[in-house]
């Protein structure tokens, strides 16, 4: 008897023809590590949330769903509760008390567990966490990377047997999301806990899963192990598959090289792969750029000092930066080091008590607000929804073309342009919050681009989108760059901003450490740089991306074997 069964599931939401999920079926045995992956809107947060019955949308169903034998609906609450732990996407949704300890008994306390069990399972979990150090912090202190982890630990204190994430990672710095899913790992391993996991970034997980699950428009295309996910995305219908693109840096290089010999997953044994198959290469020499001073500089922040109380510590301390007209601006850096802080400055958001912003050179504060956002400046912030008003997309639109007040014949031309250019024309009678995280970054950019920006700033855009449509959200960024607007983007997404971006900055300690063009910027860094780069550079010193690699190998003496 499976552990989790789930017999031809199939559901829409309501005033929804289409389906979400389509006749789903699949089961998982206790122990097993699952990870679930698919396209943007492809049904995977649904089918996640129809384990966890408190978490059902609501809407049309068929099918069922067993946990240990029995009908989940069948279930007591109190049971569900405590078996079947759940971990958000975004960590400020699942905390709800003042401080870390607090946080840790919450759900022990709702229970009606006895206080002497209450503290002894919480010293346990804070100790095998690592938590104790920050035990008696604000919840609102916290890093994200240390709330992500605080809410993992408050579901295992409670001793589940089935835990359920929604892409945890998405707001963590490489670093922190490297720890998590070894965090993740580690729990699965020693207690022989049963992991579902949603994730895009597949470059940490893919390894340690014992299956994959692949969704592709609600449907269920492939359910085997990691090294086979490959062989099924290319047998499809489509043989090139969108998921193809979010395949592990090591697959990506094998079959974009034809490998005929066992296929890696992690990136030892892609470079174990490559040792074998391909000679060194002598790193390239040297080329002293010049800058290019023909190049306007359209906003810079200029020795800026800022915090967010008279009372508080400083976030950011002398801090410069300048963007250049028509250049793609990565900010990098780790959780709460004041990475949105600088885009909130750029934006004329906040104000720095010390130091200017200069909006093509002239302070911001002397920008009215109408000049300030009128086809000059947008930003499209980290949680879409906060800039969502309307009951569907299309009203969304209506209200932002009212709003730059264009002629009605000009709003359907320019609504209409976007739509087909962001391909979302099936979302549009769509509640903006029926939809995944994905479509809503996409319907919010549509938005914020009906501003016509002069200079885009973005928060986390690629947050929750598949690696298929990053590469078409870039296509846009291209083309919004070959009219000269100049886009200044907050990640987290490594691979995303060396693949696209003209220069990279570094926030760490208050300050920008580095200002670099991204080849200058990643090669020699070990963490926050390329799975590409860690994985080659000991053969090809000068890749950065994935493509680099295959066409460095093929450009090698040596062949395949």
């Amino acid at each position: 008897m499976a552990f989790i069964h789930i017999q031809n599931l199939s559901f829409s939401y309501p005033l929804q023809a289409k389906k979400t999920l389509d006749d789903i079926s699949l089961s998982i045995e206790e122990g097993e590590f699952i990870v679930l992956c698919g396209s943007t809107g492809c049904g995977k947060s649904t089918l996640l949330k129809h384990l966890k019955k408190d978490l059902a949308p609501h809407g049309e169903k068929t099918g069922e769903l067993f946990y240990q034998g029995i009908n989940i609906q069948e279930i007591d609450e109190r049971t569900l509760a405590s078996d079947i732990g759940f971990v958000m996407q975004n960590p400020d949704h699942q905390i709800v008390t003042d401080k870390v300890w607090h946080e840790l008994a919450f759900g022990l306390e709702n229970l009606g567990l006895p206080s002497s069990i209450i503290r002894r399972r919480v010293a346990e979990m804070a100790s095998f966490f690592g938590i104790q150090n920050w035990y008696r912090k604000s919840t609102a202190d916290l890093s994200g990377g240390q709330k992500q982890l605080l809410n993992l630990a408050s579901i295992m204190v409670m001793n589940p047997k089935v835990l359920i994430l929604d892409e945890p990672t998405s707001q963590l710095d490489p670093i922190a999301a490297s720890e998590f899913i070894n965090t993740l790992v580690k729990i699965n391993k020693e207690l022989s806990l049963t992991i579902l996991l949603v994730e895009h970034q597949l470059e940490e997980v893919f390894s340690h899963a014992d299956r994959v699950a692949l969704l592709d428009k609600g449907k269920l295309i492939g359910y085997d192990k990691p090294e086979k996910v490959g062989d099924i995305l290319k047998s499809s219908q489509n043989p090139h598959h969108p998921m193809l693109w979010a395949l592990p840096t090591p697959i990506r290089v094998y079959n974009g090289l034809h490998g005929s010999d066992s296929c890696p997953l992690t990136l030892r044994q892609g470079r174990d792969w490559l040792s074998k198959n391909f000679s060194p290469v002598p790193a390239p020499i040297e080329i002293q750029k010049q800058k290019d001073s023909s190049k306007e500089v359209v906003l810079e922040l200029k020795e800026v000092w800022f915090r967010y109380k008279k009372d508080l510590p400083d976030v950011l301390e002398n801090l410069s930066l300048k963007a250049y007209q028509g250049e793609i601006l990565s900010i990098l850096g780790g959780n709460g080091v004041g990475k949105t802080t600088v885009l909130g400055l750029l934006s004329g958001l906040y104000h720095p008590y010390r130091g200017k912003v200069l909006l093509k050179g002239k302070n911001i504060k002397k920008y009215g607000e109408k000049k300030l956002y009128h086809r000059n400046l947008a930003m499209l912030p980290q949680n879409p929804q906060n800039i969502f008003v309307e009951n569907s997309v299309e009203r969304e639109f209506k209200e932002m073309t009212k709003a730059m007040k264009y002629s009605k014949i000009e709003a359907q031309e320019k609504t209409q342009k976007i739509i087909r250019q962001l391909g979302i024309e099936e979302l549009l009678s769509k509640h903006p919050y029926d939809l995944s995280g994905g479509e809503q970054q996409k319907v919010a950019l549509a938005k914020i681009l009906l501003l016509e920006p002069q200079i885009l700033l973005l928060d986390e855009p690629t947050k929750g989108i598949d690696a298929y449509y990053k590469r078409e959200f870039a296509e846009i960024l291209f083309q919004l760059k070959s009219q000269g607007v100049t886009i200044i983007m907050v990640s987290h997404d490594i691979e995303f901003s060396a693949q696209y971006s003209d220069r990279c900055a570094m926030v760490f300690d208050g300050d920008i450490v580095s200002q670099e063009d991204v080849f200058t910027f990643f090669r020699e860094n070990h963490f926050y740089t390329t799975a590409a780069n860690r994985m080659a550079r000991h053969i090809f010193p000068h890749v950065i991306t994935c493509e680099d690699v295959i066409h460095s190998c093929k450009s090698n003496q040596r062949k395949v074997i």
